[in-house]
């Protein structure tokens, strides 16, 4: 069994994996105060509820953007899975190219969606991936990463909007029946929400016209099944275990 961990800056995705068959996946929140006990303890508790022996995890692979977790994370894969993690970075096999100017720059979670977007359509294809901020990556017709773009998430949005503010109140995410709101949190959901897809569909414009063709294009992360309803016509795909498969994709190529 293979244990593939996705460590964002909100959130840590886990995935349990015989083969190519996801068994489980779990949402955890990246607490950086967490010990490696603490994570040990929870892990444990999530197989046995899911009715998995977490002994049979024979494996671990790792897409980290917070470096300060990465060494619980190992530490958590010694002790309580007696397994040596393989972290996306640099000098493992990918099977991607990486077409940007400086490739250590690229988060580790945007080129594991990018080899499995790849894998999954097995042509030029774009992955918006809405987590804490907003990515868009390109990948070629040839299997090779183009770069991309990254934008505030919705719901930093939603907080900034709250923050910078005297009157407007924080609101809670979720999509309004219309986009002419009758009272201020109804507006507020219109207007990030409603005015958030007008700039995911502008940004998709733009790179489907740089790339040429007609590139497939896959939503992932967190909020895309609450923006799913209203990607149709713009988006081919909603996977919320996009980075899940793609680690899965990793670990068999680098085992």
């Amino acid at each position: 069994m293979l244990l593939a961990v996705d460590v964002g800056n909100t959130g840590t995705d886990l995935g349990a994996f015989r083969g190519e068959r996801l068994l489980a996946r779990w949402s955890l929140s990246s607490d950086r105060s967490r010990t490696a006990d603490e994570y040990g303890v929870l892990i444990r508790s999530l197989f046995a509820a899911r009715g998995l022996q977490i002994e049979e995890v024979k494996a671990m692979a790792v897409a980290s953007v917070v470096p300060p977790l990465e060494s619980v994370v190992q530490e958590v894969a010694r002790r309580y899975l007696s397994v040596e993690p393989l972290f996306v970075a640099p000098g493992i096999r990918t099977g991607m190219p990486v077409l940007v100017d400086n490739p250590l720059e690229v988060g580790a979670d945007r080129i594991v969606n990018g080899v499995a977007a790849f894998q999954r359509f097995h042509q030029a294809v774009i992955v918006a991936d809405f987590g804490t901020a907003t990515t868009f990556d390109a990948v070629s017709g040839k299997g090779e990463y183009l770069g991309g773009a990254i934008a505030p998430g919705l719901k930093i949005s939603a907080q900034a909007l709250y923050e910078a503010t005297a009157k407007l109140p924080r609101i809670d995410l979720k999509r309004p029946d219309r986009a002419i709101g009758k009272n201020t949190v109804a507006s507020m959901q219109s207007g990030i929400l409603f005015g958030y897809l007008g700039m995911v569909r502008g940004i998709l414009d733009r790179m489907r016209a740089e790339m040429g063709g007609a590139p497939a294009v896959i939503a992932t992360g967190g909020l895309s099944p609450l923006l799913e309803p209203d990607l149709s016509g713009c988006v081919d795909e909603v996977d919320p275990d996009l980075t899940l498969t793609g680690l899965r994709i990793l670990h068999e190529r680098n085992a």
